[in-house]
């Protein structure tokens, strides 16, 4: 398959070729990639690419995180009614 192609964060729908593109322009951590691209901000909250993005940055010659706040996870919202919240519907 061709890099270009491969699909690195599902959810967002974004490239290896972004990734390396965005690390290879601004020189950036693995934060700064997630923040400039959006890759690991998806519904997974990053669970799926998080490892695979902290990779591929470190092969690139990215920055290395060091004092700057670390990536998080986030679990999956979905909105709620109030009266499923109240407990008056199910």
């Amino acid at each position: 398959m061709d890099e270009n192609q491969t699909v690195i964060c599902r959810c967002e729908e974004i490239t290896l070729k972004e990734i390396k593109e965005t690390v290879e322009r601004f020189q950036c951590s693995a934060r700064e990639v997630k923040l400039r691209t959006r890759a690991g901000m998806g519904p997974c909250g990053g669970r799926t690419c998080r490892c695979t993005i902290d990779r591929i940055v470190e092969q690139l010659g990215g920055r290395p995180i060091s004092n700057e706040v670390s990536l998080s996870y986030r679990p999956p919202v979905r909105p709620v009614t109030f009266g499923v919240l109240g407990g008056e519907l199910k």
